[in-house]
């Protein structure tokens, strides 16, 4: 997938996500997501930092 094609899906998704719903209920849900990518880039950073894979060649 190109760049482009990913950010367009991701904007598809997002108005699917939002539609219907209130301001309020897509400021909610809005804000679940960046709690989510901010924990997933926590966990990739901790991995990175405190548990770097194994070398396996020896």
């Amino acid at each position: 997938m190109q760049s482009c094609e990913l950010a367009l899906s991701v904007s598809t998704l997002a108005c699917c996500i939002a539609e219907g719903k209130s301001p309020e209920e897509i400021a909610l849900i809005s804000s679940i997501f960046m709690q989510l990518g901010d924990t997933l880039a926590t966990i990739a950073a901790h991995q990175a930092l405190c548990c770097p894979p194994k070398d396996t060649k020896e």
